[in-house]
Order: structure tokens, then C-alpha cells, then sequence
């Protein structure tokens, strides 16, 4: 048993293609809890996966986010353990993504790491993990809490995936990005911050969104609030300080020059348009009711 944990830590390295990952997950038992390890150092959770061996868990390595998230996809797991510092993302861009797929969303992740401070808690607590446990600590304790959370979620009857929404990974990116920005509309955050929450660099977000979208991501999220203050104007007694405040314009002033600029009129004339149709649908539907009668 130790030497198969020992084939697994020394020939599943970073530099190995995918392929192999992919051979090794076909070849397994289904019949066996099967779980995936993110995570780059591989020493520190040797005793763990031996561990987790013995008490039949079939296991699978991944030893960057994106590896990971390629995986986590194609394959299912009863449970994802996490190290938020990756290589080539945090563990919480790595964490948000699995929630947005409708394949991963509803897989039980732990972060497992040195991050041990107040907010990396948090955080990882608020992207969707169900569990965070601190480096270093016991393998028991750790194999506790996956069969307790193993056991709050059903297994899939199958072990292959057979999902309509099998998001490229762009998109994925792309999904996460646009429900941060929404989830923080009244903000006043930079490409970096946003880049940054999805776990790619700024150079590869804006191409994303001048790919998937069609324009840049600052001008998608100007086009969104005024999408959103439209809403607001329409279904709302707010005043137009406050949706100025609430879609994440600096002041009124801007909020307006912005709006009038993409619709031609003011926001109180929208208003007063919109009110105006509104109370000629309602009165146009009441006299059908009325012929009716």
C-alpha cells in the first residue's frame, strides 16, 4: 500500500501530461470514494494520503489550479482537498470556479493549508468551501471531516460525467469575473482586483472578455451599471443620487452625463417615460377586462 502511495507522490509530477492523470482515473475502482488533491507540495500530505489509502479512498493529484480544475471536470470526486497558494492561482479563483460549474458546484471542497490567517479563513469559508483546515495537522482529524462531509453528499450513480454545461475554462473564467462584478457593482474596484478574485493575469482577462463578449471588460461593467440603473429607475423610488450610489458612479453628475450619453435623455425623463408606458399598459389591460365583462 505504501509503495503505491510512494508510485503516486513520484510519477504523477507537474511536467506529466494530462493523459496519464486521465488513465490513472479510468482505471480505478468505482466502487471506492475517490478524492482530489490540488495542491503543489506533496510531501506535506504524504502521511494524510496514505491514510486516506488505507481506509480505501481512490486518490488523484493535481499539482497546479488550472491541472485541477481540468480534472475536477472531467471526472467525479466526493471530495476536492485545496491548497490556496498555487502556482498559477490561488486556491480561492481555483475554489469559486468549481462553485460556478454545474459539474463541480455541489462537490465538497476543503482548503487545506498554510493560509491560516483570520481572512484567508474567511474567504475561503465565503467562495463555497464546506471545510479549512491549517497546516499542519492531524490526518486523522482531516479524514474525520471528509467522512462527515462525504456523508452530507450523495454520490453521483456514475463516476463519468455526463453534463450539458461542460464549460471551457475561458468561459468559466468568464462566469466568475461577471458575477463578481455584479455581486460589487456599487464598488469602485480595478482590473487588477478583478483579475486577481478569478486568479489570471490582466492581460488574459481583457482578452477573455474581448473574445467571449465582444468589448473591453470596463466598458462591459459601464454598460451593466447602466443596465442595472435602468432597473432601478423603473422598479424603484430611489432617488437618482442613490442608484448613482448603488450601479457605482462616483456622483450623480457622472451618472448622469453617462446615461444621458448611452440613451439620449436624462435619467428622470427615463424615468418618467418608463411610468408613463407602464400606466398605459395597465389602463389598456383593464379595459380589455372590462369588454370583456
Amino acid at each position: 500500500m505504501l509503495a503505491s502511495v510512494k508510485w503516486i507522490f513520484t510519477s504523477w509530477k507537474a511536467d506529466r501530461t494530462g493523459e496519464e492523470g486521465d488513465r490513472m482515473l479510468g482505471q480505478v475502482s468505482r466502487n471506492r470514494p475517490r478524492a482530489l488533491l490540488i495542491d503543489e507540495r506533496q510531501e506535506e500530505i504524504r502521511t494524510l494520503a496514505a491514510l486516506m489509502q488505507r481506509n480505501q479512498w481512490q486518490l488523484s493529484w493535481a499539482t497546479n489550479g488550472k491541472r485541477g480544475l481540468q480534472l475536477a471536470l472531467a471526472f467525479v470526486f466526493d471530495i476536492i482537498l485545496l491548497e490556496v497558494r498555487l502556482s498559477d492561482m490561488d486556491g480561492f479563483a481555483a475554489c469559486r470556479m468549481l462553485k460556478e460549474s454545474s459539474i463541480t458546484k455541489d462537490v465538497p471542497v476543503i482548503f487545506l493549508t498554510h493560509a491560516g490567517g483570520i481572512q484567508d479563513r474567511l474567504e475561503g469559508l465565503a467562495c463555497g468551501a464546506v471545510d479549512y483546515l491549517v497546516k499542519p495537522c492531524a490526518p486523522e482529524e482531516v479524514m474525520a471531516r471528509i467522512r462527515i462531509h462525504r456523508k452530507l453528499v450523495p454520490r453521483p450513480a456514475s463516476d463519468e460525467v455526463d453534463c450539458p454545461e461542460r464549460l471551457p475554462y475561458d468561459q468559466m473564467i468568464l462566469r466568475v469575473a461577471i458575477r463578481y462584478i455584479r455581486e460589487n457593482l456599487s464598488e469602485q474596484f480595478s482590473l487588477e482586483e478583478i483579475a486577481r478574485h478569478v486568479g489570471v493575469y490582466e492581460k488574459k482577462l481583457s482578452s477573455i472578455f474581448r473574445r467571449h463578449v465582444g468589448v473591453t471588460v470596463f466598458t462591459w461593467v459601464r454598460e451593466e451599471r447602466l443596465r442595472r440603473s435602468m432597473e432601478l429607475l423603473v422598479n424603484s423610488p430611489l432617488s437618482i443620487q442613490d442608484i448613482a450610489e448603488e450601479v457605482g458612479f462616483c456622483s450623480a453628475c457622472n451618472f448622469i452625463t453617462a446615461f444621458r450619453l448611452r440613451t439620449d435623455r436624462t435619467p428622470n425623463q427615463f424615468r418618467k417615460e418608463s411610468m408613463d408606458r407602464k400606466t398605459r399598459t395597465s389602463q389598456f389591460k383593464k379595459g380589455e377586462r372590462c369588454a370583456l365583462i
